[in-house]
């Protein structure tokens, strides 16, 4: 234990400050300050109680040893911390940026004090070895000969070809866009995470002999008897991309775009591609225009904060469920990931955020939307139901519809695969993540529906380990999760 009175002596999180929101609009740098000095984190470690039953353990489906490395941390042991945090978790500056912590939400001293800054300590950890270089390539001891595709590099994709490369594997990552990443190059706005901690990582992993191609759409430009004829293997992990659409009348109108049709420009313009007009702008933009935004979670909260540094002139976000209590819900007790209001960093920096809104038609004038009509709701036996005399009309120059994923395009590889479908529509897998195909694996949202980057990579290692199995009749690699334990979550 890290320090045994270190809760007592210290009630109160401690995290980097944010910067000032007029100055963070001017840029797309990262919202938080730097230096976050090393006395602070100690401290904030010296919180863990290193419980008998570690309840974190419970809300990390990676098995994240952290009351380990919150020790050690506390210690001054910035070595040993990082390779026990490296022990469970290929990209902790992925996951200690992005992920929303249902480890903090099952801290034990969460149940009446704020819980430990187990995010903050994890991106520290890695962020200080990075600057000490002590993230080498790690090599195989031996060659395999047998080779592995994996179609997808999101967070499933990479954590499983990183596994199986180091397995002695050769591994070769098909990414139908022109770079590595997938919704963490395209999907994730610059000012949440920077790419360039994404191609860091990319060069470790090259480096170990990871294959990258990208440009390559799988069952386009290589045909799905093609791959299955080249590799011994297969790991299907190109997530769930099938947006949720509003099918209501207008939408066929100019400037309603799913934020996947939106977001993605202004990550480019910040990766220095040629893509923006005479006014630097992309070609779908918030600049300038009343923006409206359908969808409360995180895709709509980076939605509003791509808009403010765009500048709109004005930007409401829409959510059909009621406004969430302050404190925890009585619904989700301890130690489930709590309901409650939260503010992310982009909603700091303005908009209106307005709850238990349904969108009823788009209204426009030559083609183009002009604005939207909608109405107040409440829920009645599990059902949403209009409010009367809430009825209002807002005015849009852009719409964007963030209201999250239906599962995997099925047409194209996964049809010529052949590989079968669950209830919900997401690629069917046995115990042993593998389809119905084969020596066709799948791991991630494909086969889990839209879900969190620990999940994805939880779902990769795990993953990779089947494979290795499959292919050499045993396997040393880690599997943290089953399917029958991501189906319970």
């Amino acid at each position: 234990m890290a320090d045994p009175q270190g809760f007592l002596k210290h009630t109160s999180r401690e995290l980097p400050t944010r910067r000032p929101v007029p100055l963070r609009l001017m840029d797309w740098k990262e919202v938080y300050e730097e230096g976050f000095e090393h006395k602070t984190l100690q401290r904030q470690a010296s919180r863990c109680m290193d419980c008998g039953i570690p309840f974190c353990h419970n809300g990390c489906p990676l098995g994240n040893l952290i009351p380990e490395w919150n020790d050690l941390v506390y210690r001054g042991q910035w070595r040993d911390g990082i390779d026990r945090l490296h022990a469970t978790n290929n990209f902790p500056e992925f996951t200690g940026r992005l992920c929303p912590a249902p480890c903090e939400a099952s801290c034990v001293l969460g149940i009446n004090q704020d819980p430990v800054t187990i995010k903050q300590v994890e991106v520290e950890l890695i962020e200080n070895a990075f600057d000490e270089g002590w993230v080498s390539p790690v090599y195989p001891t031996r060659i395999t000969g047998k080779k592995v595709a994996v179609v997808g590099s999101g967070p499933a994709g990479l954590a499983a070809a990183q596994q199986l490369t180091r397995a002695g594997h050769t591994v070769t990552v098909f990414e139908r866009a022109d770079r590595i990443g997938g919704l963490l190059r395209y999907g994730i706005p610059e000012f949440k995470m920077e790419k360039r901690f994404i191609d860091r990582r990319m060069a470790q992993m090259e480096a170990e002999g990871t294959i990258f191609k990208t440009g390559v759409n799988v069952g386009v430009d290589i045909t799905a008897e093609q791959l299955r004829e080249r590799f011994d293997a297969v790991v299907l992990s190109g997530g769930a991309t099938l947006a949720r659409d509003l099918p209501i009348p207008g939408r066929e109108l100019d400037g309603i775009h799913q934020a996947m049709e939106f977001l993605p420009w202004a990550n480019r313009v910040q990766l220095g591609d040629e893509v923006t007009d005479a006014d630097g702008l992309p070609p779908v933009h918030a600049n300038g225009k009343k923006v409206i935004i359908i969808g409360g979670g995180d895709t709509g909260a980076d939605c509003l904060g791509t808009s403010h540094r765009q500048g709109a002139a004005s930007i409401h976000q829409f959510e059909i469920m009621p406004r969430p209590p302050e404190e925890r819900a009585s619904s989700t007790p301890w130690p489930t990931y709590p309901l409650m209001y939260r503010v992310a960093s982009a909603h700091e920096e303005g908009g209106e955020r307005l709850f238990s809104v349904n969108t009823e038609r788009f209204v426009g004038a030559d083609g183009k939307v002009t604005g939207l009509e909608a109405h107040e709701v409440k829920m009645v036996n599990g059902r949403f139901e209009k409010v009367d005399g809430t009825e209002f009309t807002l005015e849009a120059d852009l719409v964007l519809l963030a209201m999250g994923f239906v599962g995997p395009e099925k047409r194209g590889l996964l049809e010529d695969l052949g590989v079968g479908y669950d209830q919900r529509g997401n690629v069917q897998r046995d115990k042993n993540w593998s389809t119905n195909v084969p020596g066709v694996f799948v791991a991630g949202d494909m086969g889990r529906g839209q879900s969190l980057i620990v999940w994805a990579i939880a779902e990769g290692r795990a993953a990779a380990a089947a494979v290795d199995n499959y292919l050499e009749g045993e396997t040393a690699l880690p599997s943290p999760i089953t399917p029958t334990m991501v189906a319970q979550r």
